[in-house]
C-alpha cells in the first residue's frame, strides 16, 4: 500500500519522536537532540531510510545504536521497512547539538 504525501509527513514525525527515546550509552541525551541524524527519508512505499553518525567512530554503541533505531523506526505503524546507513562524513562535533542538549549538558 501507497502512503500519501500527508502520510510520508506524519510518519517522519514519528520517526523523529521514536529517535528521541534512542541514547548514546554515554551521553544522557537523545540521538536526535545530539545532532547524530543527518537525514530521514520517507518513500510513497513506506520505507523510511535514515543517515545518522555517531560520536566517534570508537564508540561502545557502534553495533547496537543502529540496530536499535532501526528497531523503532519499524515499529512504526506504516512503516514497511527502515534502513540505517551510519556515515562518517560530515564529522560529528558538539556544535551539532540543539540548544536543548547543550543545556542539558551544561555547554551553554
Amino acid at each position: 500500500m501507497e502512503t500519501t504525501p500527508a502520510n510520508t509527513v506524519v510518519i517522519e514525525a514519528q520517526v523523529v519522536e521514536a529517535l528521541h527515546a534512542c541514547f548514546d550509552p554515554e551521553i544522557p541525551v537523545n540521538i536526535y537532540e545530539l545532532g547524530l541524524i543527518y537525514d530521514i527519508n520517507v518513500d510513497p512505499a513506506g520505507t523510511v531510510g535514515i543517515q545518522m553518525t555517531l560520536t566517534s567512530p570508537h564508540c561502545p554503541a557502534a553495533a547496537s545504536l543502529p540496530a536499535e533505531v532501526e528497531a523503532k523506526v519499524k515499529a512504526i505503524p506504516g512503516v514497511t521497512d527502515a534502513r540505517v546507513e551510519v556515515v562518517w562524513d560530515p564529522p560529528w562535533d558538539p556544535s551539532r547539538m540543539t540548544e536543548a542538549a547543550k543545556l542539558q549538558l551544561g555547554m551553554m
